[in-house]
């Protein structure tokens, strides 16, 4: 019954996260959604943990959800703050949203040490730099 359900496929949308503009090695970075359909997107719910080892030591953030009632075409949203103490674990943001009368949901992984410089690329409408997935 499971195999009957339709199950469409993400396109277009991407998860960033940012360093701010001064001091990022202390002050919090910014995770956000972006939205590269032409249409809007609606009931959108991201679920977000942390968890990993820090010096043979397992550790694991709360899960946080956050939800928007919608995030326009083409467009940035904040969804929260994140401090550089958490980038040495997995961070997890999965996804969940409508599209013309369909329900959409993805897992974007930002594996142990990815959140670095050495990653940065060009976040679209930001003309910022960051580590951006989609």
């Amino acid at each position: 019954m499971l195999k009957d359900i339709p199950r469409p496929k993400v396109e277009d949308l991407a998860i960033a996260i940012v360093p701010p503009l001064e001091n990022p090695e202390e002050d919090l970075w910014e995770v956000m959604i972006i939205n590269l359909h032409e249409a809007r997107i609606q009931s959108v719910l991201v679920t977000a943990k942390g968890y990993g080892e820090i010096t043979g030591v397992k550790k694991e953030t709360a899960i946080f959800r956050y939800f928007l009632e919608e995030v326009g075409p083409m467009a940035i949203e904040k969804i929260e703050p994140i401090q550089p103490a958490v980038f040495e674990l997995t961070n997890e943001y999965w996804v969940s949203f409508s599209l013309d009368g369909h329900l959409y949901d993805k897992k974007y992984i930002f594996v142990k040490g990815s959140i670095s410089p050495d990653n940065f690329t060009p976040i679209p409408f930001l003309n910022r730099k960051g580590i951006l997935i989609r």
